[in-house]
């Protein structure tokens, strides 16, 4: 598949994802992409030094799924015109970048959001809450503000100055739902494709790795969901 363009910046925040974040940065499509970020949220095991062997540009942010999102975001290069977020433990496949950068290349989408809900998943590659949540959000999502979501999945990819219209403020797991939300109250062009996901290669979800952290991203999440769609800031 050829593009138009080729100004893309994919961004992996990496909180100690020193297992895999080698293997993710390899597999980079080097050929339709300018360059990979890696942002290092506060790792103490050496994802940042392995990312960077493995040809990622590093840069460092302050603790928050957001906040590195944010850091990434802001770092890309100046003519960069696509923003493509991913995890860095493995999980998503890159192999679907064609798919995603489609709809934005035609110029019939501003933001595509891949959906792992709709996709092949890995056996035990989500937990049954997470499954709950996606389709659950995506029903209230569609309630309200009229928008049909089926997951809140980390592989997008967004226009870069539609990225800067939403005026992002959520600097925690809640990063995604606040760029839907606002995506569909902004009026952007949004389309959501169907994702391949597999299981992490290694290391523990910092949100589904223990039910304590479960819970407090859960609360988090539906405290965006409350406060963004009723266009509250942060």
């Amino acid at each position: 598949m050829e593009f138009v363009t080729l100004n893309v910046t994919v961004i992996i925040p990496a909180l100690n994802e020193a297992e895999s974040i080698g293997h993710v940065v390899a597999e980079m499509p080097w050929n339709l992409i300018a360059e990979c970020i890696v942002v290092d949220n506060g790792s103490t095991d050496g994802t940042a030094e392995i990312a960077r062997a493995a040809g990622a540009r590093v840069v460092k942010s302050a603790r928050g799924y957001g906040a590195a999102c944010l850091a990434g975001s802001n770092a890309a290069l100046q003519d960069s015109e696509i923003l493509v977020y991913m995890d860095g433990d493995g999980s998503d496949v890159i192999a679907g970048l064609p798919e995603l950068l489609a709809p934005i290349d035609r110029g019939e989408a501003d933001f595509v959001i891949g959906s792992r809900l709709r996709g092949v998943r890995e056996p035990g590659s989500m937990l049954a809450s997470q499954v709950f949540a996606g389709r659950f959000v995506g029903l209230l999502l569609r309630v309200f503000l009229g928008v049909k979501y089926t997951d809140m999945g980390p592989f997008r990819a967004i226009r870069r100055l539609s990225l800067e219209e939403l005026q992002m403020s959520e600097l925690t797991y809640g990063w995604n739902l606040e760029m839907q939300i606002k995506a569909a109250k902004r009026g952007l062009r949004i389309v959501e494709i169907p994702v391949d996901y597999r299981k992490r290669i290694g290391g523990e979800s910092k949100v589904s790795g223990n039910f304590r952290a479960s819970m407090k991203a859960a609360v988090r999440i539906l405290e965006v969901l409350i406060r963004v769609s009723a266009g509250k800031s942060s």
